[in-house]
């Protein structure tokens, strides 16, 4: 194969999903590709899908057009979980060669000895069974910060979700290998890696191909701590069930981990919980706040709903509105409910129109802004320390303090991947945070 061919990625969904594809682009370039951004033209153009709403499912084809307008002759292939989920499906959009499945997508370069186009779209998709062992990634595309996969797949059988079905059981990377790879990370010079999986909480499960936890997400966190040259370390998102109290008092405590929790709610509603067939209630959850909160005050919490899901009433949903507007939290990430085949969600009873849901899901995002507004607001006049990213937005460089915290500053490169001290002094018009550094010459206006 020639070795100058151009290869280009687009990622769709979470922060898994660009780990992985970092990684496979790694496996490109070792066999001799060039990497160009999406928006240029190469030789083939892979996709990592994602099928969580319906949504990224639909973007999906819109991708493809994007890639087949800037070259027609460009090789398509779509990999990931709308690809382990409905691989026919995508193979018969126009433009799409190839198609690979959970435990393919790893080793797409073994099917690209011919690069010409196909009439129709090639599959190679596995039974989802299949998908029982391990592949370690992580991303390096952002010089400040690496998502790092420590964990795959999922055991819980939420009524909504597809994710079992397109990733198959939890698994997780061992101790040892998350640790080389964190080491790798900071040697690169990244000042902060974001932990990131499935369900990151069940790490440990199947560590060395048994259902057995070797290691628990403490122990991972404990180990991950004494890494020397990582600056900060955040945990993506973690079960509420699964975070548990020696895990928040260590992060209180801890060298590198930042006062930043992302906990997956999507139902304030007791009954919608039932019918979702998660593992926890409104209780527990509020729980978690309160212990986050006693130990961290100043600490970020995210947290994810889904809004009308089969069932949800007026009353359940005005339930689910008031107990996040009565909660000590800082943001939400609104999910509207769409139905996905092949899930118990589908069938059930107690459709809520869409334009409810869009209503529903319009209050909420404003109930999100309001909180965002207010936990911005408690942290003027504070001492943060802020890491500024690497691009230039109208004239401004951003950075997020340790507690999730984005200020803005006037562009200034030797700014880039750099943390320094300051002192959050007020909110602007879009939103943003103006700072003053803290025992610098410099100072942000």
């Amino acid at each position: 194969m020639n070795a100058t061919k151009k290869v280009a990625f687009y990622t769709l969904g979470c922060k898994l999903n660009f780990s992985e594809t970092s990684t496979i682009a790694r496996n490109f370039k070792d066999e001799g590709f060039n990497r160009v951004d999406f928006s240029g033209k190469a030789d083939i153009y892979v996709i990592n899908t994602c099928s969580v709403t319906e949504n990224a499912d639909k973007r999906f084809k819109t991708i493809v057009k994007k890639a087949q307008k800037v070259n027609p002759e460009a090789f398509v292939a779509a990999v990931g979980c709308y690809a382990q989920l409905k691989p026919e499906e995508l193979a018969d959009v126009e433009g799409v060669d190839l198609v690979l499945g959970a435990t393919e997508k790893f080793k797409i370069t073994d099917y690209l000895n011919d690069l010409s186009k196909n009439d129709f779209g090639e599959v190679h998709s596995c039974e989802i069974d299949e998908a029982d062992f391990y592949v370690g990634s992580y991303s390096i595309g952002d010089r400040t910060r690496a998502f790092l996969k420590v964990q795959d797949g999922c055991d819980y059988k939420c009524t909504y979700c597809t994710i079992p079905l397109a990733r198959g059981i939890s698994r997780s990377d061992t101790l040892g290998n998350v640790l080389n790879n964190a080491a790798e990370i900071s040697e690169k010079g990244i000042k902060e890696i974001v932990l990131t999986g499935v369900n990151i909480g069940d790490y440990g499960k199947g560590e060395f191909g048994n259902k057995k936890h070797e290691h628990t997400f403490f122990e991972l966190c404990e180990a991950l701590d004494e890494v020397s040259g990582i600056e900060r370390l955040r945990i993506s998102s973690i079960e509420p069930n699964l975070l548990k109290n020696e895990t928040i008092d260590f992060v209180a405590d801890s060298r590198t981990f930042v006062p930043h929790f992302h906990i997956p709610l999507q139902s304030g509603s007791n009954d919608l919980l039932k019918l979702m067939r998660r593992r926890y209630m409104s209780e527990l959850y509020a729980d978690r706040v309160k212990r986050i909160k006693g130990a961290m005050p100043h600490a970020c919490i995210g947290v994810d709903v889904i809004v009308g899901f089969p069932g949800e009433t007026e009353e359940r949903f005005l339930e689910t509105y008031n107990f996040l507007n009565e909660l000590d939290i800082s943001y939400l990430h609104v999910f509207t409910y769409s139905e996905r085949d092949n899930t118990p969600a589908a069938e059930m009873d107690g459709v809520v129109p869409l334009k409810v849901r869009k209503k529903r899901s319009k209050m909420l995002r404003g109930l999100s802004a309001k909180k965002r507004r207010a936990f911005y607001e408690s942290q003027l006049d504070s001492t943060r320390t802020v890491l500024f990213e690497g691009e230039n937005k109208k004239g401004y460089i951003h950075g997020f303090t340790e507690n999730y915290v984005k200020v803005k500053a006037p562009w200034n490169p030797e700014l880039v991947n750099t943390l320094h001290t300051i002192q959050l002094t007020e909110i602007d018009e879009d939103g943003l945070v103006r700072f003053e550094f803290v025992n610098e010459k410099a100072m942000a206006s």
